[in-house]
């Protein structure tokens, strides 16, 4: 009988990069592009328990639960956890200040910037990690369509180049806001009731996906657009990711434990018996 996998399975892209421990710096990066969005931070603002205190580190391990089930599920249970965000999306509305309107948060141009804002970082940090090449980065991003089509979208960027066509297409309406200095300082000091070791660093992983920004965001947040950032945080993937491959594998569902041996089965090659010539 075949095993159910869901959107992706052993042999996709997606699997190798998501059981990285180095994605969560591409995590953080797509929310601080996401935090740029002034109409996607403000619905986010005005309805989320991710600024309050005492509820933002449940709500924040179900937004890690959801990526987890729509990633690695089976195609039962990404349907169940991908309809309750689109029913709990479709029943929200936001204030924008600027103009008087309310929208909603579940509109298609919303949507598309979160769900491409964390494909591009993702693909972004295995890129410059080591992980993915070039290649590997194109058959990600054409693999990311999949999770796009659960929320709701038609369509998504499913290329290098058209991932870039689209992020500078909205540049022009990308802005800091108070809502999105808010949510930045609340990563960087987070006052929560997770536990002391996430609390330590978080804010560490925070800082370094604050480096791996395009230059043009990084001014945004009032920081440096130089090269020399860029060169620094690529080296210090590298070494980040080569140093938690050396590490033992951290707790994870069984879903995640489970695709873990699938993928070391699926890319350990096969060693193949050869005869030992025996000289007398």
């Amino acid at each position: 009988m075949t095993q159910d996998h869901g959107l992706f399975g052993p042999d996709s892209v997606t699997w190798r990069v998501h059981l990285e421990p180095v994605m969560w710096v591409g995590g953080f990066r797509a929310l601080l592009l996401q935090s740029l969005h002034p109409r996607v931070m403000r619905g986010t603002y005005q309805n989320s328990a991710l600024f309050d205190p005492k509820k933002a580190w449940s709500r924040f391990q179900r937004t890690v639960e959801y990526v987890g089930v729509r990633t690695f599920g089976a195609t039962a249970d990404v349907e169940r956890v991908a309809g309750r965000v689109r029913r709990l999306h479709a029943s929200l509305t936001g204030f924008d200040p600027d103009t008087g309107d309310t929208f909603r948060l579940d509109h298609p141009s919303h949507l598309l910037w979160v769900h491409a804002t964390e494909i591009d970082s993702y693909a972004q940090i295995a890129r410059r990690s080591g992980l993915l090449d070039d290649d590997g980065v194109e058959r990600y991003l054409r693999e990311s369509v999949r999770a796009a089509r659960v929320i709701g979208l038609d369509d998504a960027p499913s290329s290098r180049a058209e991932m870039r066509e689209y992020i500078e297409s909205v540049r022009p309406e990308l802005a800091m806001t108070d809502e999105a200095r808010k949510a930045v300082g609340n990563l960087f000091a987070p006052r929560s009731e997770a536990p002391t070791q996430v609390q330590v660093a978080v804010p560490l992983i925070a800082t370094l996906s604050l480096t791996t920004l395009p230059r043009w965001a990084r001014r945004l947040y009032g920081l440096p657009g130089v090269p020399a950032t860029d060169l620094g945080a690529t080296a210090t993937l590298r070494a980040l990711r080569t140093t938690t491959r050396m590490l033992p594998d951290i707790p994870a569902p069984p879903n995640i434990q489970e695709a873990r041996r699938l993928v070391r089965e699926a890319t350990t090659p096969t060693r193949r018996w050869t005869p030992r010539l025996l000289i007398s």
